[in-house]
C-alpha cells in the first residue's frame, strides 16, 4: 500500500515513477487467491479511514466511482466470550455504550467520554505524529505541535495500555475488548502505553467499511490508478542493490540491470533495505535492537455451512490475555487458549462463497519468527482453533472444512520480505517506540525515502498510506 501511494503522489508531481516488485502482482501483503470456489483476501481484512484512499484520487484528478466503491459498517465486530457472551462493537457510540451497559454493566456516559476522549486524543496528538515526520525540526514548529503536546497528558505515557482501560472500565470483558487494540500494530497492551488508546477512535467513531470485491479491490483500484498516472510496473523483478555515489541515490540493480535515478523510495522492510540493498550490517544490525512486533498465523478455510452467529469481523477471546500476551512476546510461543479472529466475506455479498457455504479468513496472533518448530505449531494451532470455535459456537466445525490454505510467520517472511515475518516491523512495547521508529527518509543519501509498516508512522493500511503522504512531502 506505501509503495502504491507513493508511486500515485510522486506521479501526480509529475515525476517519471518506475516500481520495481518481487512478486507477480500489486499489493504486498493486501492480495488475494482463489481456492475451490472460494475467494480468499489474503492479508489486512480490515479498512478504516478511507479518507486516505479518497485523498489519492482528489489528488490524481480521478473520480473514485470510477475505481472503487465502500460502505459503512453499523457493526464493527461481534465479540465472543466463553460462557456464552456476545457483544457486538457498534460503530454508533451511543449504541455501543448502551450494549456495554446491558451485557457488562458499564455506565454509558463513561463509555461515551472515553470514546470522546479518544476521538480528542487523535485529532489533537495523533495527526501531528501519525501525519509528519517526527525527525525534522519544521514539525516541531508546526503551530499545531503546541495542542499536541498539551493534549499529551501524563497518564497517556507513564501507564500500560491496559492498566489505563482498567481505571476506566468495571468488567474485565470491556478492558479486553480495547485492550485488543494495540494488537492493531503488533504490540502487547500490558507494556505499550495508554497513548494507544487512541486508536479504537478508527473503528468505533469515525467506522468500519467494506470495500465491495474485498480488499483485494484496495490494491486493485490504486494499481488501476497508478497506471492511469503513467507509472510504469515491473513484476517479477527484484531489487538487488540501491546505487549511491558521494552521499546522492543515483539508481537501483534490479533484475540484472543497472537503472538511473536522482530518487528512489524503498517499500521494503527496512531492515532488509540496509542488509541487502545498501550492504550496511551496521546499520540492519541497529534496526534490530527494537523489539519485532508480532506475526499471525492463518487459516483459510471454506466451509460447507453458514454460520448465521457471525458477522464479518469476529473475535473469539481467551479467557486469560495476559497469559496470551506473555507467550507472545516473552516465551515467543504459541497460547494453548489463543484469541482467534475470524473475518468472513461472503457475509457481505455473494460469489465470495459458492451458495450456502462461507470463506473463513481465521487468524491468530504468533510470536515473530524465532525457529520455531512451525510444522508442529501448525498442527496445534489448528487443533486449537476447532476445538475452541466448535465449543464456543457449540458445534464441531471440523467437517465443514472443504478446503484449507495455511500462512504462518515463515511464509509471511517469504511472500514479504518481512523480517522474522513481524507484521509491523517494530512493536510499539515502549513510551519511545514511536520516536524510535525509522524515519522516512535518510541523513546520508539524499534521494532516498522510505514508505511502508517497518518505518514511521507504522503498519497498517491507514499509517502505510501516510507514510506515504510524508514521504511524498519529504521529497518536494
Amino acid at each position: 500500500m506505501g509503495g502504491l501511494a507513493i508511486a500515485i503522489r510522486m506521479a501526480c508531481k509529475g515525476h517519471k515513477v518506475q516500481v520495481f516488485e518481487r512478486n507477480a502482482g500489486p499489493g504486498g501483503k493486501l492480495s488475494h487467491f482463489f481456492q475451490d470456489g472460494y475467494s480468499f483476501d489474503a492479508g489486512p481484512s480490515l479498512f478504516t479511514q478511507p479518507a486516505n484512499i479518497e485523498e489519492l484520487f482528489t489528488l490524481a484528478g480521478e473520480p473514485i466511482e470510477d475505481y472503487f466503491s465502500y460502505r459503512k459498517l453499523p457493526l464493527a465486530c461481534r465479540y465472543f466470550f466463553e460462557g456464552g457472551k456476545q457483544i457486538d462493537a457498534f460503530t454508533a457510540p451511543d449504541l455501543f455504550a448502551n450494549e456495554l451497559e446491558q451485557k457488562n454493566g458499564e455506565d454509558p456516559d463513561l463509555i461515551k467520554k472515553y470514546l470522546a476522549t479518544a476521538e480528542r486524543a487523535y485529532n489533537t496528538i495523533g495527526t501531528i505524529f501519525l501525519d509528519y515526520s517526527l525527525h525534522r525540526k519544521s514539525t516541531w514548529f508546526n503551530r499545531r505541535i503546541f495542542p499536541a503536546i498539551a493534549a499529551t497528558r501524563l497518564r497517556y505515557l507513564m501507564q500500560s495500555m491496559h492498566n489505563y482501560h482498567r481505571s476506566h472500565f468495571k468488567s474485565p470483558q470491556t478492558v479486553q475488548i480495547f485492550d485488543r487494540f494495540a494488537t492493531y500494530n503488533g504490540s502487547n497492551p500490558y507494556k505499550a502505553p495508554a497513548m494507544l488508546s487512541m486508536i479504537p477512535h478508527l473503528e468505533q467513531n469515525e467506522g468500519t467499511f467494506y470495500p465491495e470485491g474485498g480488499m483485494i479491490s484496495i490494491t486493485n483500484a490504486l494499481h488501476k490508478l497508478a497506471l492511469k498516472k503513467g507509472v510504469n510496473f515491473c513484476f517479477n523483478t527484484k531489487v538487488d542493490k540501491i546505487l549511491h555515489q558521494d552521499g546522492q541515490v543515483t539508481g537501483v540493480m534490479a533484475g540484472g540491470k543497472s537503472y538511473q535515478a536522482n530518487m528512489v523510495v524503498s517499500n521494503m522492510d527496512v531492515y532488509y533495505v540496509y542488509r541487502d540493498l545498501l550492504n550496511n550490517e551496521a546499520k540492519a544490525a541497529s534496526v534490530l535492537k527494537r523489539e519485532r512486533s508480532s506475526s499471525a498465523m492463518i487459516f483459510y478455510w471454506g466451509m460447507k455451512k453458514e454460520f448465521l452467529q457471525l458477522h464479518l469481523h469476529n473475535i473469539f477471546f481467551t479467557e486469560n490475555y495476559a497469559e496470551e500476551f506473555r507467550h507472545l512476546f516473552v516465551t515467543k510461543e504459541m497460547y494453548s487458549d489463543p484469541t482467534i479472529y475470524v473475518n468472513i466475506t461472503s457475509k457481505m455479498e455473494a460469489g465470495q462463497a459458492p451458495a450456502g457455504c462461507e470463506n473463513w479468513f481465521v487468524m491468530l496472533n504468533a510470536p515473530a519468527n524465532t525457529g520455531q518448530d512451525w510444522t508442529q505449531v501448525r498442527l496445534s494451532a489448528k487443533h486449537a482453533i476447532i476445538d475452541k470455535l466448535s465449543r464456543m459456537l457449540g458445534e464441531n466445525i471440523a467437517p465443514f472444512i472443504e478446503t484449507e490454505r495455511v500462512l504462518d510467520p515463515t511464509g509471511i517472511e517469504a511472500q514479504t520480505l518481512s523480517h522474522m515475518g513481524s507484521l509491523y516491523g517494530t512493536s510499539s512495547n515502549s513510551l519511545f517506540a514511536a520516536f524510535l521508529r525509522h524515519p522516512n527518509s535518510n541523513s546520508s543519501i539524499k534521494g532516498l525515502y522510505f514508505t511502508g509498516g517497518s518505518v514511521h508512522p507504522g503498519g497498517g493500511i491507514p499509517l502505510c498510506l501516510k507514510s506515504a503522504k510524508i514521504a511524498a512531502r519529504l521529497a518536494d
